[in-house]
């Protein structure tokens, strides 16, 4: 299988992070730019207003002038013809004029010279108005030639010459912050054009290269996943190969256990027989011994058969180690013959193709509960199974997982206490999870690996076995494609947890044995 190659990956690295790197400053300068625009196009906005509140005041000004001037035109032609139309023209102008002048106040306080002449203007216009006044009240007092005279008097008076010189001073005065306030907002105007237009360039160009860096990057992801697929059908290749000779590998260990069990079973069966000849000749030494050892002649009994002779105390001593030593030999040869049968049977189950089928698991498991509700009784237990989700699996399998598990929570119960034995259940994504709980006497944390292990038992080996059937039924879990683990603690019972596929297939680890 072919490896990637160390400089490769570090070039790969090294431009990423400078593929990271120049993004990022171009997020900066974009960013950057976008904020001198927004703060370029407010202040232009800000100076244009200023311009435009420059012409707001001249026109202001202007506007107030005229009304002056049609309320005195108003005023001579009522003087002169006496037309009722004029009166009304002229009292129109009069009434804009106060308020027009506020608004030209309000206009220029902002500025402190244009206050100053405000202060000048407004009490220069106060006294021409109250001419006005004046004037059409002689006339309504029917003294039209004295209004008449008085008006041409005025006309030229201090009033109109305050309010003429004060208007062109705040006419100057705006007409200068006009021309500051227009050169001003072009400079601004035209820097942000010039950042506008720089920053139209900095997008285009990182646009470009972003164009760049994405066409490489493809390039060098359409590089690597060539790479990937060619590695993956190197490594597909080596798996399949691993995989065939694991599976030869696993089939010959099969093999060469079931040779080796069938093999040893016949010197097995050989040492059985001569122990049981050995143990037959054993009965016919002693007597002859016996018999040897004792001079008093043997008197036959009612029936006309002789009694069993004596022994001496020496050979009695020597009798009994005898049968002690043919009773280790006999035991022996039980483990013995226990253990081949195992592994006989471990093989045989090794070679079992599974079939899965749907099972009724609280039926199978309420099966599994009364073929041992005997042993059950006499230990006061109580096996309790609550509703359990269906699954697809293969049964023998099932029945040999559950009833070891239900087999040991029974065997391995505390003594003078009422066993209680809970089988439950639940759905979760696809898989099953079981639990068997019972109140035995516990697992030593330590050994909760040992357990698993094949002819390696925990705790105290006061019950019979040959630590078998917790690896057998933890093989048995892997092959259906699951899972298995304890918790326990001394004196507080265990939890065997089994997960499984709700709907197995028969291919998961089926060539696993």
């Amino acid at each position: 299988m072919q490896k990637t190659v160390p400089g490769t990956a570090a070039s790969a690295r090294r431009r990423s992070i400078g593929q990271i790197l120049l993004l990022a400053a171009g997020f900066v300068v974009l960013v950057a730019i976008s904020a001198s625009s927004v703060i370029l196009v407010n202040q232009a906005r800000e100076d244009s207003g200023w311009v435009v509140h420059t012409v707001e005041v001249e026109n202001q000004l202007a506007t107030l002038l005229l009304e002056i001037r049609r309320a005195e035109s108003a005023a001579r032609a009522f003087l002169l013809n006496g037309q009722a139309n004029f009166l009304t023209e002229h009292e129109t102008a009069v009434a804009a004029i106060l308020p027009g002048l506020d608004k030209l106040a309000r206009l220029t306080d902002d500025n402190p010279l244009q206050t100053e002449n405000m202060k000048k203007l407004r009490p220069a216009v106060e006294a021409r108005m109250g001419e006005f006044a004046k004037a059409v009240g002689l006339v309504k007092q029917n003294d039209t030639p004295s209004a008449v005279a008085m008006l041409p008097q005025t006309g030229n008076g201090a009033a109109v010459q305050a309010i003429g010189e004060t208007a062109r001073a705040m006419r100057a005065v705006e007409e200068k912050l006009f021309l500051e306030r227009t050169r001003t907002a072009d400079q601004t105007q035209q820097l942000a054009s010039i950042v506008t237009v720089a920053g139209s360039g900095l997008v285009i160009a990182l646009a470009g290269l972003s164009i760049f860096l994405v066409q490489r990057s493809s390039r060098a992801r359409d590089d690597a996943e060539a790479q990937l697929r060619e590695n993956n059908l190197n490594l597909e290749t080596t798996v399949q190969e691993r995989t065939a000779d694991l599976i030869e590998a696993n089939e010959e260990i099969q093999r060469f256990a079931y040779i080796v069990s069938h093999d040893l079973r016949s010197p097995l069966v050989n040492i059985m027989g001569f122990t049981s000849e050995l143990e037959e000749l054993r009965g016919d030494i002693f007597r002859r011994i016996a018999t040897l050892g004792n001079d008093t002649p043997l008197v036959p009994d009612v029936n006309g058969e002789l009694p069993e002779p004596a022994l001496a105390e020496q050979d009695r001593q020597l009798s009994t180690d005898f049968t002690e030593a043919l009773g280790f030999i006999k035991s022996s040869i039980g483990k013995m013959d226990r253990l081949i049968s195992a592994i006989l049977n471990l093989t045989r189950e090794g070679r079992r193709e599974f079939k899965p089928v749907k099972i009724d698991t609280r039926e199978l498991i309420e099966n599994i509960a009364s073929t041992v509700a005997h042993q059950a009784a006499e230990t006061e237990t109580t096996i309790r199974v609550e509703p359990l989700p269906d699954i697809t699996s293969d049964r023998l399998a099932m029945e040999q997982i559950f009833g070891n598990l239900i087999d040991n929570a029974l065997k391995y119960l505390r003594p003078g206490i009422p066993g209680d034995i809970l089988i439950k259940g639940r759905s979760k994504m696809g898989f099953v999870i079981f639990e068997v709980i019972d109140n035995g006497r516990g697992i030593d944390p330590k050994d909760h690996q040992r357990i698993f292990d094949l002819f390696r038992r925990a705790g105290t080996q006061d019950k019979p076995g040959q630590g078998i059937g917790l690896a057998h039924v933890r093989a048995l879990v892997r092959r259906m494609g699951g899972t298995m683990s304890v918790a326990s603690e001394l004196g507080n019972g265990s939890n065997f947890t089994v997960t499984l596929p709700a709907k197995w297939t028969g291919k998961n680890r089926d060539k696993q044995s």
